[in-house]
């Protein structure tokens, strides 16, 4: 069993922000594999599908990012799933926007988001793939720039970053997270 959870801020407030970068793929993916992602759970919204025989939940946290570790917990909790088994999707203002970076495992970094899962599951050990949102202006209030939506001039390099994340993922849920790692990083 997988699961494979896309950050983000629950509310039409912030559905076109940068921050919930993750929303947008699990909702992605959701499209491409014919499932709907709107049954209440474990905090999330999250949706089942069976991919190559085996179960898969996709999930949306409805806490706020910083709060994102228990729903993250609620859903390891609830089914069964190790944590290797857990792929975390978010945005990273470190990583320029039309790029990815897949981790088997690492710290949370900045990302407060990633900080509540770490704390919350008691490890780090678990695959995320990052999806850059930058650069951020030097001297530019962070908070201020993941909150707001992407410019019409940034949404192919997007839509680009959510395609590459995909197929990593892809990868990564057929057992290749090495060769994800060395294709996308």
């Amino acid at each position: 069993m997988w699961a494979v959870v896309g950050l983000g801020n629950p509310g039409r407030r912030y559905a076109e922000t940068r921050h919930n970068v993750g929303f947008r793929f699990i909702r992605r993916v959701a499209e491409d594999w014919s499932v709907r992602v709107t049954k209440a759970r474990f905090l999330a919204k999250v949706g089942e599908v069976r991919r190559g025989g085996e179960r898969v939940v996709l999930a949306m946290p409805q806490t706020f990012m910083n709060e994102s570790g228990q729903s993250v917990e609620s859903l390891r909790r609830g089914l069964p799933v190790d944590p290797a088994n857990l792929v975390v999707v978010f945005d990273d203002v470190d990583i320029p926007l039309g790029t990815i970076r897949v981790r088997k495992d690492g710290g949370p970094g900045t990302h407060r988001g990633m900080a509540s899962i770490v704390e919350a599951l008691a490890t780090s050990g678990f695959p995320r793939i990052r999806i850059g949102i930058g650069p951020t202006l030097e001297g530019a209030d962070i908070v201020r720039f993941v909150l707001t939506p992407f410019r019409k001039d940034e949404r192919a390099l997007l839509e680009t970053s959510l395609g590459r994340a995909e197929d990593a993922l892809d990868l990564i849920l057929d057992g290749h997270i090495d060769k994800a790692m060395n294709d996308f990083n």
